[in-house]
């Protein structure tokens, strides 16, 4: 090259700009990136749920204290939930089903029994992948919870 080439027509310059250039343009789509995919799994009142955890610890207590169990099986497009143990419940059941990272997927119902004690849920959703999943008297006198694992052939014992 001629010593009396400007600058911006050599080769070297443009490449040790354009490394810190890339940098920050990657680094400003990054940024972009989070902020328009918030974390749903960070509660705005963390707070107050963190609280209510004693709360959740006394009914799942008031659950052992009656010896409820319940046996929760899946068949085509129906949850099935049936009282197998425990002071016999007739009350509505709140069915929650969490999903640990898409809260669009979660479900929660309120269901009644029907003539065989069994609380039937009928479904589309996909059941599949991991879940938490919350059965609560319909006064939320007690709870059952557990961590589950879809799809599954045998029936899920909550006691």
């Amino acid at each position: 090259m001629n010593e009396n080439t400007p600058w911006y027509k050599q080769f070297w310059p443009w490449v040790l700009i354009g490394i810190p250039a890339s940098a920050v343009i990657s680094s400003l789509y990054l940024v972009k990136i989070a902020v328009d995919n918030k974390d749903s799994l960070v509660a705005e009142d963390y707070y107050k749920k963190g609280k209510a955890i004693n709360l959740d610890l006394a009914k799942i207590d008031e659950a052992k204290a009656l010896g409820l169990e319940f046996a929760m099986s899946f068949e085509a497009g129906e949850v099935l939930i049936e009282q197998v143990a425990g002071t016999p419940y007739e009350g509505a059941l709140s069915v929650n089903f969490y999903h640990p990272t898409l809260e669009a997927r979660d479900k929660n119902v309120l269901l009644t029994a029907d003539g065989s004690g069994i609380y039937r849920l009928q479904t589309d959703k996909d059941f599949s992948g991991n879940w938490e999943v919350q059965l609560d008297s319909y006064d939320s006198r007690w709870r059952l919870q557990k961590r589950i694992h879809l799809p599954r052939q045998e029936p899920i014992r909550f006691n």
